[in-house]
């Protein structure tokens, strides 16, 4: 059995409005059928980190953290549309990339092989200098960041399955040729990125693979790119380090999205991820982006975590 690291703490529940579809109960859930499942006692407890505003800076216009800061202190209110901040907002979004980097450093001092951070808010709509989405810092773009500036990897793969094309991870790499970002999402749809034809520019072209789902793509169709398209692209690349934008408003149940993947759908995605990362020997960390069914994002976080257990993926 893998040893799992499982990264969450109640700060996250803080971050919260009502009537809002990214809310604390998200967690709860999660908590819940993590505890009911009895999956619980085979995981390592972890408790995330304060991120420093430096360590944020690796991924964001230090004057939009302090912008965050100041909006936070004074009341909070809305970012943009639809992403929220409340008074602990500045906080609870430190230990959501503070979670991200603790399990990192975890994985790096061979404390644990795997790690799943059951943080919010969620992170990869993030930009430079832009909230959105839901999003307030982009976790898993920090923890790249971090992974190749402090730690000193050289090449790091991100996988992103949540329903909506992760805009901003995709932005802060897309020059880049050390990050390979491969992405399936529902397109056309919120936030319009993510074409076929956006691969990256300069030394950054192709490293970046979009993989555009129609509405109403369910296992069938996503079974080809995560078990044939996936393996070879990271074969290729041969990464040092997996880090996945774990999304799971791609379930059929999802209210906010159009796709059809159901739990098995799920597993086989998450399944596939890591038989290719143990292939190549590359440790992996899941990070929770979306999903909205209560009942669907608890059972999948349970699946994905019953996969990270598993010794051999077969």
């Amino acid at each position: 059995m893998k040893r799992v690291g499982y990264i969450y703490d109640d700060i996250y529940l803080k971050h919260d409005w009502e009537d809002h579809p990214e809310h604390k109960g998200r967690l709860l859930s999660i908590q819940e059928h993590v505890q009911k499942s009895g999956i619980a006692d085979k995981l390592i407890p972890i408790k995330p980190r304060r991120a420093t505003a430096e360590e944020v800076a690796l991924n964001h216009d230090p004057a939009y953290i302090q912008e965050i800061h100041d909006f936070c202190k004074s009341g909070g209110g809305f970012l943009d549309p639809d992403t929220y901040a409340v008074p602990e907002t500045y906080d609870v979004a430190l230990y959501a990339v503070g979670g991200v980097l603790e399990g990192i450093d975890r994985i790096l001092k061979g404390e644990v092989d795997r790690v799943f951070c059951a943080v919010r808010p969620p992170g990869h709509h993030a930009e430079y200098a832009k909230a959105m989405g839901f999003c307030i810092f982009n976790n898993v773009a920090i923890g790249a960041h971090y992974l190749r500036k402090v730690k000193k990897l050289n090449r790091v793969f991100i996988i992103d399955f949540d329903a909506h094309h992760g805009n901003g991870t995709q932005r802060s790499f897309y020059q880049d040729n050390t990050v390979f970002y491969f992405s399936t999402h529902q397109y056309p749809f919120y936030p319009g990125t993510g074409s076929a034809d956006e691969q990256g520019v300069g030394e950054g072209y192709g490293y970046t693979v979009n993989v555009p789902m129609s509405a109403g793509a369910g296992d069938y169709e996503y079974k080809p790119f995560y078990e044939q398209l996936l393996p070879e692209l990271m074969e290729r690349f041969k990464p040092e380090f997996v880090l996945v934008s774990a999304g799971y408003d791609l379930h059929a149940d999802d209210p906010l999205t159009y796709l059809n993947v159901t739990n098995e759908g799920v597993r086989n995605i998450v399944k596939n991820i890591l038989k290719t990362a143990d292939r190549l020997e590359a440790p992996v960390l899941f990070a929770l982006e979306g999903g909205y069914n209560l009942r669907a994002l608890g059972e999948c976080a349970v699946i994905t975590l019953e996969e990270m257990l598993k010794d051999e993926q077969v």
